[in-house]
Formats: structure tokens, C-alpha cells, sequence
């Protein structure tokens, strides 16, 4: 129980590391009390991204390869992307701002570099 509450995500985050990013994002998870997740987003964590607030979203599966926890609030520079799809980071790439997903737009990210 104990490794579960310090990883809940078995592992991703280092299974993360192993794989060569997509981009590079700067990346800002918005404030809880303006809409932004109630937590951190622990190493591991993932969402769907999508590059535009019109209907319908089109979402892609996509992993920020963190170090230690994005709090809510929190801004961190450079922060490597791997997706699940190639065409998803390609999207990514070309919007060149790209939204993070939990049920609702949680957080922002500017594409940096390949």
C-alpha cells in the first residue's frame, strides 16, 4: 500500500524517461481556485491534450516527463512531451500552444522545441 500512495502511476514516470520525447513544452498548470486540478500532477501523470478550445475536441494522449510534482499554480520551462501517437505530437507541434485535459482544461503549454 505504501508504494502505491508514492507511485500511483506503477512506474510510468521512469518508463517515461526511457523514451525520447516528442517536444519540449513550457508548461503551466492553472491555479486551483481558477480552474486548475486540486493536486499536483505526479511524475507518471498524463492527459489528453488538445490544441483548440472549438467543438468538436479532438484530443491526443500525452505524457509531460516530470521530476517531481507540477503543482497547481506552477510554471516549468522546457518540459519534454512523449504522446501516444506520432500524429498527436505532430498536432502539438504545429499549433504551437497546446491544452492540458482532466475532465476540463487544466493547464497550458507552449512548444519550445523538437
Amino acid at each position: 500500500m505504501a508504494d502505491e500512495q508514492n507511485d500511483p502511476f506503477d512506474g510510468r514516470g521512469a518508463d517515461l524517461k526511457k523514451m525520447k520525447p516528442a517536444l519540449f513544452a513550457d508548461v503551466f498548470l492553472y491555479a486551483t481556485s481558477e480552474g486548475g486540478k486540486r493536486i499536483a500532477a505526479l511524475p507518471g501523470w498524463g492527459c489528453p491534450c488538445t490544441f483548440s478550445y472549438e467543438q468538436p475536441f479532438i484530443g491526443y494522449d500525452g505524457w509531460p516527463v516530470l521530476d517531481e510534482p507540477l503543482n497547481p499554480g506552477e510554471r516549468r520551462a522546457a518540459v519534454p512531451f512523449v504522446f501516444l501517437s506520432a500524429e498527436g505530437a505532430d498536432k502539438m507541434r504545429e499549433a504551437g500552444r497546446f491544452f492540458l485535459c482532466e475532465g476540463k482544461v487544466v493547464g497550458e503549454a507552449i512548444v519550445v522545441r523538437d
